[in-house]
Parts: C-alpha cells; sequence; structure tokens
C-alpha cells in the first residue's frame, strides 16, 4: 500500500519520519493501538547500563581532578597530611561530575567504586612519584643529605628506646638475643640502603591507602548521587 504525504499528497516511503517534499512529519502508528486512540511512536535514544562505565568520558574528569589530588597528598605538600581526604573528595567529584553527564543520572555503587579505583592509581602512583622525586632533589641537588641522615638517626635512635623499655623485664638471655636483634635492625636501618628501602616502602604503603580511599569515596559518590537522583524509568 502507497503511503502518501497528508500535505502534499507525495509519496512518502515507510521509513520515513519527514515527507521528503515539503517536510511535514509523519506520524507512525503501532498496530497494537485502539482506534481513535493511536498515539504516535518515538524513537527511544539508547540508554546506558547504570552499572558500565563510559571511560572515555570519565578518564577526563579522572585526569583532571586526580592530578591535584595527588599533588596535594605527596609528602612534599605541606597539605599532604591531608591525603585521604584529598583522595576521597576528588573521587567522589569525579563521580558526582561524570553522572551529571549520563542518560540516566545516576550510577550503580560498584561502578562509582571502579571511577575511585582508576582515580586512586593515577592519584595515589602520582604522590608516590612526587614523594620521591622530592626527596631525592632534597638530597642530592639541595645538599640536605646532613639534616635528613641526623633526622633519620634520631628517629631510629627513639625507635631503640622503646624496644630496649619493652625488653627490659625480659630474662638475661632472652634480653640478650632481642638486644642482638635490634642491634642488626638498627644498623640496617641506618645504612644507605636501609633508610632509601624504608622511605620507599613508606610512600608505596601511603600510595595504596591513598588508593583505598579513592574506592571508598568513589563508591560514597555514587550512594549518594543514587539517593539524590532515583533511577530514570
Amino acid at each position: 500500500m502507497e503511503i502518501t504525504c497528508n500535505r502534499c499528497h507525495q509519496t512518502v516511503q515507510a521509513e520515513d519520519c519527514y515527507c521528503p517534499a515539503c517536510g511535514l512529519p509523519q506520524l507512525v502508528y503501532t498496530a497494537d493501538n485502539a482506534p481513535g486512540q493511536s498515539q504516535p511512536e518515538r524513537e527511544s535514544e539508547p540508554v546506558r547500563d547504570a552499572s558500565t562505565v563510559d571511560w572515555k568520558s570519565a578518564l577526563r574528569l579522572i585526569v583532571m581532578l586526580a592530578v591535584p589530588a595527588g599533588l596535594l597528598s605527596s609528602a612534599a605538600s605541606p597539605m599532604g597530611a591531608l591525603g585521604l581526604f584529598w583522595m576521597s573528595a576528588a573521587a567522589a567529584w569525579v563521580v558526582a561530575i561524570y553522572v551529571r553527564s549520563q542518560r540516566p543520572s545516576w550510577i550503580t555503587i560498584g561502578a562509582g567504586a571502579r571511577i575511585g579505583l582508576a582515580t586512586g592509581l593515577i592519584a595515589g602512583w602520582l604522590a608516590f612519584g612526587v614523594s620521591g622525586g622530592a626527596l631525592f632533589a632534597e638530597r642530592f641537588v639541595f645538599h640536605q643529605s646532613s639534616r635528613i641522615d641526623a633526622e633519620w638517626k634520631t628517629r631510629v635512635e627513639m625507635g631503640q628506646q622503646m624496644a630496649q623499655s619493652w625488653t627490659a623485664g625480659m630474662d638475661s638471655a632472652d634480653a640478650a638475643q632481642a638486644q642482638a636483634a635490634q642491634t642488626q635492625i638498627q644498623n640496617f636501618m641506618l645504612s644507605p640502603e636501609g633508610h632509601a628501602g624504608i622511605e620507599a616502602f613508606g610512600f608505596a604503603g601511603n600510595a595504596v591507602f591513598l588508593i583505598l580511599f579513592a574506592v571508598a569515596g568513589g563508591a560514597l559518590g555514587a550512594r549518594f548521587q543514587a539517593r539524590a537522583r532515583p533511577p530514570e524509568v
């Protein structure tokens, strides 16, 4: 059966939404509608699965907020002690901005945690690199090795004194063994290799905690977005 335009009566193909001659919108009716109550059928827009992440758009936001969060969380930053806060806040912020550009405008907690993980990986290891680079520059570029070694020696000696007070109540044989072990540990910690290894381990451990808090921040951000904006039907 030939379909014609209601205005200009030109032939219209079944798949055309507009008349090619006059541009009049063509209504498409489904067979399930009752006579006299037909409703135009609209082509619905693709709806994103809220449990998935559009990484192309998410990564731009992640980099934009992960870089300042990593710099603020590093040992070189005067506000580095608040690193866990910076990481969780950055991840939650990334999720909040990301959700606003998506349809439906909500996200599952698992997807939010994955965004937080990506934020934490970038920011955490940036903080690790900046902290190590700042310590290297302070020692070899600005020639502060004497001060750094003196502060480190003081910290090691304080730990040694605490260990000695702990072994004071032991038997003589056990106390002698504990003292020998403490001496070996102290010598290792005061060596250049030991000092560098312990500092690197500390920076790496801090990066792991930053990543974990970023994951938690992303999950909480998704949770808050879900409560503030219920799923669209």
